[in-house]
């Protein structure tokens, strides 16, 4: 998905009385406004990214015996490449760019081109599905490549000039300009840190993982999305702020390859009308807590069911998006003051700002002859219930990932699936799921959790 940005310009002068006004022809450069200076500051510092991609083909009717019979033995499986295209930011002189993981994702190679016309390949240092954000790493000799610095995004206001930069449909490098539309997007529905800022900034595909930059050049976001009826941009355009962006570049600048963020252990509901007049609120503002999981940071920090958290360290929270960006945003150590309405008086909350408890995962992926062929699987903990937003449960097996293709597709299983027991016996590890499925069995009776509901299936028989 890509992001259209607008910019719109606005310029008044002053009059005085129309009887003294004279009226004549402009001399050539009396009045000459032009976003042109700050284009020449930013544009250098913005790629486009091509990634690259094989995937292998073969006629499907080769998986049919009786095909095979008369036909013969299967083709040979033929390779495509499949190529995309997006934009990225250089945002430090060592060759780090900020792109989006949906520019990349699984991408065998990747490639940039500056706006000098070199092209370098390109190594992926980091990808954070929850925000879309990808880090890569210009490889080169020891070069010194031109960069953005970042603002504060939380000091953009409505109605602010804003530039987008990028490269819609291949075109090469384009600039484009607009006005910050709103601000705390959080209802779109791209990424599990739902807080954008929307632009009328034209973008278009191609535009994703760019620039968009104030008037002082500096990088307020990373443009990600769009709303569009037609493909195209119809001033609708989503970008990352600029501090979510910060945050996962410095985990790649640390050397990690995920994302530590602050763990609340709390489970967050939107306040509804009927809630928040059950509650005597005076409108439905804030992030209801449901419930609070023991010994994590909310509930040594006083937090209870039913509280309405309304503030992070002063800055108000209108839904539970709008809390996770800034508690996610929050630097981990220390802690942070949550403001919170409870029993119709507003009182503080200090929360530590610490790291969700992480356990091996001792991932794996299910070979064997059974329904869980090509299905990855990973013991759960805290912090990975959490990566994933799986609510009241933070131990047992669950489903990472499943191949295109594979058994465990055809069959229905999801990233996020819990499997909690088969054929009669509880799986507590990946070890006990792998042990299983290694035996033959003439069907196969499984227990899955879905969300808030447990399922049970059979295969076979």
């Amino acid at each position: 998905m890509l992001l259209r940005i607008v910019l719109a310009c606005c310029l008044t002068a002053a009059t005085g009385v129309a009887s003294a006004q004279e009226r004549r022809v402009p001399v050539p450069n009396e009045l000459r406004l032009s976003y042109a200076p700050v284009v020449q500051r930013v544009a250098p510092a913005v790629v486009n990214v091509y990634a690259a991609k094989t995937v292998v083909s073969r006629n499907p009717l080769f998986d049919d015996p009786i095909f095979r019979r008369f036909f013969g033995s299967p083709d040979m499986p033929r390779e495509q490449v499949q190529r995309s295209l997006g934009s990225g930011v250089i945002v430090d002189a060592s060759g780090l760019i900020v792109t989006n993981v949906h520019v990349i994702e699984g991408a065998d190679e990747v490639k940039v081109s500056l706006a000098d016309k070199r092209e370098f390949e390109a190594s992926i240092v980091l990808k954070d599905s929850r925000s879309d954000l990808a880090i890569l790493r210009i490889r080169h000799g020891n070069e010194r490549f031109p960069f953005l610095d970042f603002a504060n995004s939380d000091q953009l206001e409505v109605g602010d000039i804003v530039l987008a930069i990028g490269n819609p449909f291949g075109v090469g490098q384009t600039v484009t300009h607009g006005i910050v539309s709103a601000l705390a997007r959080t209802q779109v529905g791209i990424t599990d840190y739902q807080f954008f800022i929307q632009t009328d900034a034209a973008i278009n595909p191609g535009n994703s993982g760019g620039a968009l930059v104030d008037l002082t050049g500096k990088l307020v976001g990373i443009n990600t999305a769009i709303f569009s009826r037609s493909g195209g941009s119809q001033g609708v355009g989503f970008a990352i702020p600029a501090n979510m962006v910060q945050v996962v570049v410095a985990s790649a600048r640390g050397g990690g390859n995920a994302v530590k963020r602050p763990w609340l252990g709390a489970k967050l509901q939107p306040l509804t009308n009927e809630i928040a007049e059950s509650l005597s609120l005076k409108r439905p503002a804030g992030a209801l807590v449901a419930n609070v999981y023991p010994d994590s940071p909310a509930a040594k920090g006083g937090l209870k069911a039913g509280d309405v958290v309304v503030s992070v360290d002063g800055q108000s929270v209108d839904d539970p998006n709008a809390f996770d960006y800034r508690f996610a945003t929050k630097p981990l150590g220390g802690s942070t003051k949550l403001g919170v309405l409870r029993g119709g008086r507003e009182i503080d909350a200090q929360v530590a700002l610490q790291t969700a408890p992480e356990t091996p995962r001792e991932e794996i992926v299910i070979k064997s002859r059974s329904p869980f062929s090509g299905a990855k699987i990973a013991n759960l903990s805290p912090a990975l219930a959490d990566e994933l937003q799986l609510q009241n449960v933070d131990d047992g097996v669950v489903i990472l990932d499943v191949d295109d293709g594979s058994i465990a597709r055809n069959v229905g299983f999801q990233r996020g699936d819990i499997v909690k027991a088969v054929n009669g016996e509880a799986i507590a590890k990946t070890r006990d799921l792998a042990r299983i499925t290694e035996r033959a069995a003439a069907a196969w009776r499984i227990t899955i959790q879905r969300g808030n509901q447990q399922m049970s299936v059979v295969f076979g028989g």
